[in-house]
Order: C-alpha cells, then structure tokens, then sequence
C-alpha cells in the first residue's frame, strides 16, 4: 500500500501524521510511504529524516493525495484537502463528525473510507488513540488557564498556588475522565485547590484511591455545579461523549453568580464545546470574554507543544496504521472490532450512530459495509 502524509494546514497546527519512526516501520513492512516535504518541521522532524527511513518526498498535498492509497493526518481535513479525497481511497485521522456537518457533507460526497483516531476503542472501553492527546490537552489545560487567569490577560489576578497568607486558586475540573484526571493532577502540583465532578461513581472511587487528598472528587448534580462555579477562579471542561456532540453543562445565565475574570478552559471544544459561550479559537488568538468571564477554547490545544504530541501519538496510531496498511482496512476491521469503532464514512454512506444522531443522517452499521 501507498502511504501519505501531507503537512498539516489548520491554523497553528505543528504535529505531522507520521513520525519517521513510523515511515521506517512502514517501509519495513513492505510499503511506500510518500510524505509532503516540511511536514515534519513544525514537530522538529527533518525531510532528512524522512529520506533515511526510506520515505519518498513530494512537494505538494496534491502530489500526495494523489499518489496515496491511505492518507494518514492529525487534524480532520480542512476545506481544501477534502477536494482531493477520492472514491476508496482510506483516510485515518482525527475527524470530530458531530459538531461539523460541513466536513460530514464533503466526507460523504468523496467516497472515500473515513476511520477516526477519537472512536477507535479497545478491550477496556477507553479510546487509546484519543488518550495520549486526551493526556496533553489535560496537563496543558491548567498552564494556559493559569495564563488566562493572569491579569493582563483579562482574568482575575489570582496565582494558582497563592503564597504564605493568601489561598490558592480554586480550581473546578467538570469530568473524571483522561482529560480531566491529568488536569487535577497538574492544577494540584500547581498548588491550586482543586475539585473534580463526575457522574460516574466508580471514577470518583478510582480517583480517590489513586490521588487521595491531592484533590477533592464529587457528585456532578444541578446544585453542586453551580455551588462551584460560584467559588471558581477556573473552570476546566472535561466531557467526553465518544463521536457525539458534548453537552453543554454551564450557561450563559450562570455566568452572573461566577467572580468577574474567572477562566473557562474548554477542552471539548473539538466535540462542539461543554460550555454555552464556547466558540473555537486558535492559538494565535486563543481567548476572548463574554460577560466579564474569559475563555480558552483552542480546538488543537496538542499542537502547542507538537514534538512531544506528535510522537505520543505515533506510538497510540502506528500499530493500527499497520494493520490497515497490511490487511487492507476490510480485513483490519473483521479482525478487530475495535478498530470497526473507528469506522465513521465509507463509499457516501454514515456509519456511527453518534455522529448520525447530531447531525440528523441515516446510519448505516459498520458490519455491514465492511461485509460487502
């Protein structure tokens, strides 16, 4: 199989789809890999680099949508590359269907086969090719609400950790899961005093063996969302829905019991955001404010640190990457249902029930189609 990476293009996306770690296994395993040149530079990878592990370079995405059998990325195809996706061809990449029925629309008019990292799952029921990023996002999400949280910025002034006689922030992380467990943990080690809600009791248990007194846990309910948000200098959103839409957990209205300069750190802003007001935002612009409350709500927070992005996520991805190259994507997918999960578009037709259901499209099952 032919394999092509192409440069990333969304606004201040540094991370590239293929390490040359994973070129070389590629290559070993019997297949080409053409990649765009520069594609690695941003994550500090050199077309030098590339040429080593047996890579062929081409100057343009064009030359390597066309010249690919599998187009491996990060970020969903923007509006130009989903011109140069073509009937059966294979793309593996981040898609986030439900909040983004253009993409869907353009996906489903190419014809090609669409498999998304943020649906694969695996035998535990967690998502291991949206963990490594999940765990960035998460121990980024205090750093850049701190920065937010800085005065001159538009927040409140307060230090996350205080200092001899003043108290730290509060901190109110909204979901236990990967994102969430990792931005407690990092708020902690900042020195803020920090809760997180879930609604899922055997998290809270999970989170209170493994982390003790670093932070405290609680029920999510209407009541003790809104007593936090109250008392917030920062709040982190952290809700997962796999494939869906997030669901929008704090409003606008509450915002008039929140402390004027108080941060939202929105990290499910790719699914559509968990926050009223949230709208995308890059990192050369990442904050604006809606009724005296700041928000950060960049859509690719990973991409700010790209180096250790970009291998984190090569090491989650290259093992699938294999085995579609390898078996052919039919064949993966009956071998691993797992990797099936994964399956969003295939030849015009849906297939996840999540994205389907957001969108309003008939859905196909992806039993069925890997079947024919």
């Amino acid at each position: 199989m032919k394999i092509g990476c192409p440069t990333e293009i969304k606004p201040q996306e540094f991370r590239v789809g293929l390490t040359p770690n994973a070129a070389q296994e590629a290559v070993a395993h019997g297949h080409e890999v053409v990649i765009q040149s520069g594609a690695g530079a941003g994550a500090g990878f050199e077309d030098a680099d590339y040429i080593a592990a047996g890579a062929t370079l081409l100057e343009t995405a064009k030359e390597v949508f066309a010249a690919a059998d599998m187009i491996v990325k990060v970020k969903e195809p923007q509006a130009g590359e989903r011109q140069m996706l073509r009937e059966g061809q294979l793309l593996f990449t981040y898609l986030h269907l439900a909040p983004d029925p253009a993409q869907t629309k353009d996906l489903l008019a190419s014809g090609c086969t669409a498999i998304a990292y943020e649906t694969v799952t695996d035998a535990q029921g967690g998502l291991p090719l949206l963990a490594p990023m999940s765990e960035v996002a998460g121990r980024l999400a205090p750093q850049v609400g701190a920065w937010t949280l800085q005065k001159a910025n538009g927040g409140r002034g307060v230090l996350m950790g205080g200092v001899p006689g003043v108290g730290p922030a509060k901190v109110l992380v909204i979901g236990g899961g990967v994102v969430g467990t990792h931005a407690a943990r990092i708020a902690a080690g900042m020195g803020a005093d920090v809760t997180v809600l879930d609604r899922a009791l055997p998290r809270l248990r999970y989170l209170d063996d493994a982390f003790g007194a670093q932070f405290n846990t609680g029920y999510s309910s209407a009541g003790l969302l809104a007593e936090h948000l109250s008392q917030a200098d920062m709040v982190i959103g952290a809700v997962l829905i796999p494939g869906a839409a997030a669901p929008k957990l704090v409003t606008r209205a509450q915002f008039a019991d929140m402390k004027p300069g108080s941060v939202l750190v929105d990290v499910a802003i790719d699914q559509g955001g968990c926050f009223e007001t949230s709208r995308a935002t890059t990192h050369a612009d990442p904050i604006y404010e809606v009724d005296g409350i700041m928000h950060y709500c960049v859509a690719n927070m990973p991409g700010a640190v790209a180096r250790t992005s970009t291998i984190a996520l090569g090491n989650a991805t290259m093992p699938f990457m294999l085995a579609l190259a390898d078996k052919g994507w039919r064949q993966a997918c009956i071998d691993d249902p797992h990797l099936m999960e994964g399956l969003n578009v295939h030849a015009g037709q849906l297939t996840y029930y999540a994205v389907g259901k957001a969108l309003g499209i008939d859905v196909v099952s992806p039993s069925v189609v890997v079947k024919h």
